[in-house]
């Protein structure tokens, strides 16, 4: 198996340091494991998708869940996200302990799955309804993202008439109009064409560098990991082979990934697990 230099073994980025112990941490998955059931017949169908996952993301980190089909990248996210019940396992963020979901916690996943009959904006602002949030605060708070993702000007426009990037950073805009404390993002930009989905990955980056949220990012793609993440979790078979910070500072682009030596190094020891 390829390994990585001794450079990138010696050297952790600061953003991995950043999860230990002693700093602060956006999530906490200590002892997951989860198991599906189904009935057939008389019988009781137990599916084991998660065996044991341990895994702490630093309160301002980015880090990318990438692995096979199948491995259960979407199942820890939709635990984190309290979409699923883990059958054994404690899951925090921010320190509190998650029982179901809530707005400490944005979610965006593949498809946006805006409501067609509502604007751009009433997107936003119906979801910060449902939240609780008051309304003298959700106008605001819709201006706000919808700037920062570069949509103020189609506030009043509906999903049809948006690309399918636009209609993802409305997904992220109503994520982050919730501000939570971590945002889970389950493949965000697999259904996207080649060029969208770099243009995408570039403005997360920018919007990541302003609200420096921890993020949980599930991609089937390693190149884009490289790109986003300050940490690469491997996952295999239900439990995470691997984890490594990706040895290369901010900000970044793809030129720059593509000619570090010490990524090329990385990208080698990433293949050779999956």
């Amino acid at each position: 198996m390829t390994t990585p230099s001794p450079h990138l073994a010696a050297s952790p980025s600061p953003a991995a340091e950043a999860a230990t112990a002693d700093a602060p941490v956006g999530i906490r998955i200590e002892g997951l494991q989860k198991v599906y059931e189904r009935t057939t017949g008389r019988e009781i169908v137990r599916t084991r998708a998660l065996t044991h996952v341990d895994l702490t993301v630093g309160a301002n980190e980015f880090v990318a869940l990438i692995g096979p089909s199948g491995c259960g990248k979407t199942t820890v996210l939709k635990t984190v996200a309290g979409l699923l019940s883990p059958s054994a396992g404690v899951i925090t963020v921010g320190g509190r302990q998650v029982k179901g979901p809530g707005t400490d916690r944005g979610v965006v996943f593949q498809q946006a799955a805006l409501l067609p009959w509502l604007t751009v904006e009433r997107n936003v602002t119906q979801a910060l309804e449902f939240a609780g949030i008051p309304r003298r605060d959700r106008q605001e708070r819709a201006d706000r993202y919808l700037e920062l993702v570069g949509l103020a000007a189609f506030h009043d426009h509906y999903p049809v008439e948006l690309s399918g990037g636009m209609q993802q950073r409305v997904g992220i805009a109503r994520a982050l109009a919730l501000e939570p404390d971590v945002l889970l993002m389950d493949e965000p930009f697999g259904a996207l064409d080649a060029i969208t989905r770099h243009h995408m990955q570039m403005e997360l980056l920018r919007i990541w560098e302003h609200e420096r949220k921890a993020v949980l990012f599930v991609t089937h793609s390693l190149d884009e990991s490289l790109l986003l993440a300050d940490r690469v979790v491997v996952m295999n078979k239900g439990g995470i082979a691997d984890d490594v910070p990706v040895p290369i500072g901010r900000p970044r682009d793809r030129q720059t990934i593509k000619d570090d030596p010490d990524v090329a190094a990385l990208r080698l020891h990433l293949e050779s697990m999956l």
